[in-house]
């Protein structure tokens, strides 16, 4: 017998093979990528609305103890109102909160709590306005 002068190999893929596998798994990572991010988008605003809503409800409860808003976020965390000052979800920082204050009224300087992070959130309103 004769051997043939071109053998396939009888194990391991072919070149057409693996990229038929590299092609499908592009595909399926086109499809998941954006909804992956696009959740956790969705995550931060999230947290974003349970952080603020848990920072103005400590700056109530301080006003309704002490008959004035506080001076500073510092101020809630010495007074224990919270544990600690909150990250912004979005900017990923303690220092990027917008600080209101009350009106002339009122002593104190910290009224209310605004997120410093810029753009829109996916129901179009503003970070900043929340």
């Amino acid at each position: 017998m004769r051997k043939p002068f071109f053998r396939m190999p009888e194990n391991g893929f072919t070149l057409v093979e693996l990229l038929v596998v590299l092609a499908i798994l592009m595909l399926l990572l086109t499809v998941a990528a954006p909804r992956y991010f696009n959740g956790i988008d969705r995550a931060k605003e999230a947290a974003l609305k349970q952080t603020l809503h848990v920072a103005r409800d400590a700056i109530d409860k301080f006003h309704s103890d002490n008959a004035r808003y506080p001076d500073s976020l510092e101020e809630l965390v010495e007074r224990k109102y919270i544990r600690a000052i909150p990250v912004d979800p979005l900017t990923e920082s303690t220092e990027s909160w917008i600080i209101v204050p009350p009106d002339e009224d009122f002593p104190g300087n910290l009224y209310d709590l605004h997120s410093g992070a810029e753009g829109s959130a996916a129901d179009g309103s503003q970070y900043g306005d929340w």
